[in-house]
């Protein structure tokens, strides 16, 4: 049963955790679900999140979103640490799924649907259901939460997405990292081929998007990185926003490439765009 909040249709849903960050400054709230969906507010959409939360857990980072919480123990909890282009990533605390009831039927014909798991808190059944369920809506998916395993100490490994055959041909849009899939290129346009639009982000070096049979490269700017941790979801959420409003995969690509660079010279949630950034990034787009 979700928590009853006053509910009012929303533009872009994120589905997903919210998380619990271990930083050496002290926790602090994380996740796709954080990062895209404050992107999208930025990007001036209304946005809702479904999540699964402990008791007590402050959301006031998000204030103005809204936000579905299922009860929960524990939140999801990651510690990251950053080696050289990697990091290593340990997993403290797994919170609740996330059934697809819990998603309350005024959201789920939001314009975009971003299915954004973090640990496998969608289960296989989603992978049945996703098309039927939000028919109407651009469904982009950032699969990192299913490309994960861990161990017993909770030490993060990479692994194959077993249902990725089931959700490739349902998606409006996908959005990985090349390091989600360790460099194999032979995945990666395996995966363009099954997908209507798939877009890799490669950290410093930018982002290359599949679509139509083609490929193109998008180079992002120099930038002081002063924390990575985000990027990839603020790439994300650009992505799917700018390809709702204008149709334009190739547009859509620099723009999200050219904001989540910027977004890397701030910690923490303090890497959601500016204003002043999304107007600059337009301009360079177009």
């Amino acid at each position: 049963m979700f928590e009853l909040v006053p509910l009012e249709p929303v533009d872009y849903l994120v589905i997903g955790h919210l998380t619990e960050d271990l930083t050496k400054s002290g926790p602090r709230l994380g996740g796709t679900a954080a990062f895209s969906a404050l992107t999208a507010r930025s990007l001036g959409l209304r946005v809702g999140i479904v999540s699964a939360l402990s008791e007590g857990t402050s959301l006031k980072a998000l204030d103005g979103i809204l936000v579905v919480k299922i009860p929960s123990t524990h939140n999801t909890t990651f510690e990251n640490i950053y080696r050289g282009e990697g990091r290593d990533q340990i997993l403290h605390h797994h919170a609740a799924p996330i059934p697809l009831e819990n998603v309350p039927d005024i959201w789920r014909s939001a314009s975009i649907v971003h299915l954004g798991p973090v640990a496998r808190e969608l289960g296989a059944d989603w992978s049945e259901v996703v098309a039927s369920h939000f028919s109407t809506s651009l469904i982009g998916i950032t699969p990192q939460g299913w490309m994960r395993s861990w161990k017993e100490d909770g030490r993060v490994l990479p692994c194959k997405w077993d249902s990725a055959d089931a959700y490739l041909p349902q998606a409006g849009a996908i959005v990985i990292s090349r390091e989600d899939v360790l460099g194999d290129d032979e995945l990666i346009e395996s995966m363009a081929h099954q997908t209507r639009i798939l877009a890799v982000t490669e950290g410093s070096a930018g982002s290359v998007l599949y679509w139509n049979g083609d490929r193109r490269r998008f180079r992002a700017p120099e930038v002081e990185e002063v924390d990575a941790t985000g990027a990839g979801d603020i790439f994300a959420a650009a992505f799917f926003v700018r390809l709702y409003a204008t149709r334009d995969p190739w547009a859509a690509a620099r723009f999200a490439t050219q904001l989540a660079a910027r977004s890397v010279t701030r910690p923490g949630l303090g890497a959601i765009p500016t204003q002043a950034e999304i107007q600059e990034c337009l301009m360079e787009v177009f």
